[in-house]
């Protein structure tokens, strides 16, 4: 159907006379006219009652007229949205691959309803491109700037069959001998495995991981228990995790950012969207 078909409806609607419509289009009246009649002819009804006056209103008008309306302003829309779609400046950002999940979809969209203007693109961690990363303060360079977010606890995980997957807390004297799963670049293992030597005590080393997830991956393999944060243990509903007495083990994650970044206008805006989201955490 020709849309101008249906332009020259909503003015003739609107006027309730063909020759202001014809007027308010910048067209003859013969042309208002014509259109009409060939609008009326492709959908099978009367529009119009014609007279000397003017145009009286039928049914079928008042029924088309609304969606004529919707119809014309979604197309009169779509140059802006895509106008809207080009403006809009990517923000590339990484994160961390051993967090929680729900946090991190949270973070994203707080950013997407506050900073509707960027396009957010999720990268790996260690593209050159990147403005910014969601991970550890621990990990933060010497030149980056971190913003805290949110902080996720470490506790003692086990399968549900372990002997100690009973209790509801546990000393650490108590873990004396387990078979322990290790993760040297964790502070929580490391401050366990010193509390537990300064009283001659240790954990049975028996296997080692890199990453939380493969930590989590060999505790549900019953290999041994461990330490694992909140927001990993989201995602494995095979384990019971028991809080350990003792001082709190946690860990803090954020934004990280190059310094001589901050000044570029898209990262400043996601910077400020997200600090209020951190002190609202």
């Amino acid at each position: 159907m020709d849309l101008r078909l249906l332009r020259f409806f909503v003015a003739v609607y609107e006027e309730q006379n063909i020759t202001a419509a014809a007027n308010r289009c910048y067209v003859s009246q013969p042309s208002i006219s014509n259109a009409i009649r060939q609008l009326e002819d492709e959908l099978a009804v009367t529009l119009f009652e014609r007279h000397k006056k003017g145009v009286t209103l039928t049914e079928e008008s008042h029924h088309l007229y609304p969606k004529a309306v919707h119809l014309l302003n979604e197309i009169n829309a779509l140059p802006s949205l895509f106008s809207q779609r080009r403006q809009a400046t990517p923000i590339r950002i990484a994160n961390f691959p051993d967090l929680s999940q729900s946090e991190l979809a949270n973070v994203l969209a707080h950013l997407s309803k506050h900073c509707p203007e960027l396009r957010l693109e999720l990268v790996d961690v260690g593209d050159p491109s990147i403005d910014a990363t969601l991970t550890l303060d621990i990990l933060k360079a010497e030149d980056e700037i971190f913003l805290p977010l949110w902080e996720e606890d470490y506790v003692l995980c086990m399968p549900k069959s372990h002997p100690l997957a009973q209790r509801d807390e546990i000393k650490p004297s108590e873990l004396h001998q387990f078979d322990f799963i290790e993760c040297p670049p964790c502070e929580a293992h490391q401050q366990t495995i010193s509390l537990l030597a300064c009283d001659g005590l240790s954990l049975n080393l028996v296997a080692r991981a890199e990453h939380k997830m493969q930590v989590m991956h060999l505790v549900q393999a019953g290999v041994g228990i461990s330490f694992l944060p909140t927001g990993v243990l989201e995602q494995s509903k095979q384990l019971v995790s028991i809080p350990l007495v003792g001082p709190r083990m946690f860990r803090r994650l954020g934004l990280t950012y190059a310094a001589s970044k901050a000044n570029n206008p898209e990262l400043s805006a996601v910077i400020r969207v997200l600090r209020d989201y951190g002190e609202q955490a």
